[in-house]
């Protein structure tokens, strides 16, 4: 046999070769800007309104019922307050943080003060000693905030929290969603504008936006030294981007919403879905609830996210519909390993799927989510979601706050409480009376 003939009779051998080659290449693309580029859908799907979208709710005063709830959710705060630092745990009783639950918390407070359940001498107080703190933060590689801190200690930390001196790594989404209270308290609260201001000024944003695109960054796991990777799924990604907008910096890239789009049908609804598969990118691309609802109680609704979020909702609300479990799901601490789930419409190829961080499905242990049943009352107030409501009644308590949700299997408690949660949940009581915390001072009505 010839040359020619070997080769021959080995092409398939070769393809394959080459296949894992380029597989290869591609994986090693994404750790950058270019590899975001490349794989880019150059035909865009449209986004298209449906004639039946679900209509928001209009703003309405606060009834005693709204502002209980509203006091539940502070408990949370009081029980986990560090005096030392004026931060507080992510999760109730582990004195460990990111900068993402400092975030909430922040704007927990804000809107605790401005609904009227904690007076100004308490706000100016717990505001001006987390500012403080955050103002002291060290830096992973000098440039941005780690992603995990001690909350008495202000030492970076594992997720264990384990002190570790270099860090492990930014994450770009926390640190956009810090800055939505520290934009506020530029515009809306003079006596914290400058600490707030120079907390921004300190921190390198420059860092984690590359053409663009939102850039996170992490410690190799072989070299152990650090390096910068893009961050962001379909709804975070465009949550994060507009926050880093607010900054006059280039997210554009970032807050496209049809350059990784694909579309599922799932209980009748086009659920719009990122084409950027976890097997390549080693990142979830889990549809939940949580970006939606926070873009609508924050900044307000654009045409595009009103619409992904209306067919998000009524594939829920239709699921119950055809198979009478209450369905509102987003992402959540858990009572039990793994300890945080993804409760998604879609992850990963599978509809309602409950995945871990490594995608491991734990199909026995979906929730029915507490901040996602306030959020999707709060932008719709239906027959559904007030049955939502009903439900999720059973996870307040007295002193922790408000408990994650409800596992479907048995309709037991999920009893563990977070910061995010009972954050989200002051946010979405303000949202109710007051509008979106960033777009409400501009507009003249509820016309988001």
């Amino acid at each position: 046999m010839n040359i020619a003939q070997n080769l021959i009779k080995a092409r398939s051998h070769f393809a394959f070769i080459i296949g894992l080659s380029l597989a290869a290449i591609l994986a090693i693309s994404l750790d950058s800007t270019l590899g975001y580029t490349w794989i880019t859908n150059n035909t865009r799907q449209t986004i298209t309104s449906s004639p039946d979208q679900t209509q928001l709710a209009t703003r309405t005063a606060l009834s005693p019922y709204d502002l209980q709830n509203a006091r539940v959710a502070w408990g949370y705060f009081e029980r986990n307050y560090n005096p030392e630092t004026g931060l507080v745990n992510s999760v109730n009783g582990f004195p460990s943080t990111t900068i993402w639950d400092q975030s909430s918390y922040l704007l927990g407070l804000i809107s605790a003060y401005k609904i009227g359940v904690v007076d100004k001498g308490l706000f100016d107080a717990r505001m001006s000693q987390a500012l403080k703190s955050l103002s002291q933060l060290v830096l992973f590689s000098g440039k941005l905030p780690n992603k995990v801190y001690d909350t008495r200690l202000l030492q970076m930390t594992t997720y264990s929290n384990d002190p570790i001196e270099t860090g492990i790594g930014w994450s770009a989404l926390d640190i956009a969603r810090m800055t939505v209270p520290l934009n506020i308290l530029l515009y809306d609260y003079p006596q914290h504008a400058g600490t707030a201001g120079n907390i921004l000024k300190n921190w390198d944003f420059s860092a984690m936006v590359k053409n663009g695109v939102l850039m996170g960054a992490r410690l190799n796991p072989e070299t152990n030294q650090p390096e910068v990777i893009q961050e962001g799924r379909l709804g975070y990604e465009e949550y994060g981007a507009r926050a880093v907008s607010l900054l006059g910096m280039d997210t554009m890239t970032a807050a496209k919403y049809d350059d990784f789009i694909k579309f599922k049908t799932i209980e009748g609804q086009r659920i719009a879905a990122d084409s950027r598969t976890f097997n390549l990118f080693d990142a979830p691309n889990y549809v939940i609830s949580e970006p939606y609802i926070l873009m609508a109680i924050e900044f307000g609704l654009d045409t595009k996210a009103k619409e992904l979020a209306h067919r998000i909702y009524k594939a829920q609300e239709n699921r119950y519909l055809s198979s009478g479990q209450l369905t509102a799901v987003s992402e959540d601490n858990i009572d039990q390993e793994p300890y945080f789930i993804y409760n998604t419409v879609f992850a990963n190829g599978r509809a309602w799927s409950a995945v871990d961080d490594k995608g491991a499905r734990y199909p026995e242990l979906k929730t029915l989510s507490t901040k996602a049943a306030f959020g999707w009352h709060a932008l719709y107030n239906t027959d559904y979601t007030r049955r939502l409501m009903a439900e999720i009644q059973k996870t307040q308590t007295a002193d922790q706050g408000w408990m994650s949700g409800v596992y479907e299997n048995d309709g037991r408690v999920n009893a563990v409480s977070t910061a995010n949660t009972n954050g989200i949940i002051l946010e979405i009581i303000n949202y109710k009376a007051n509008g979106p915390l960033i777009s409400a001072r501009f507009t003249k009505e509820n016309t988001q």
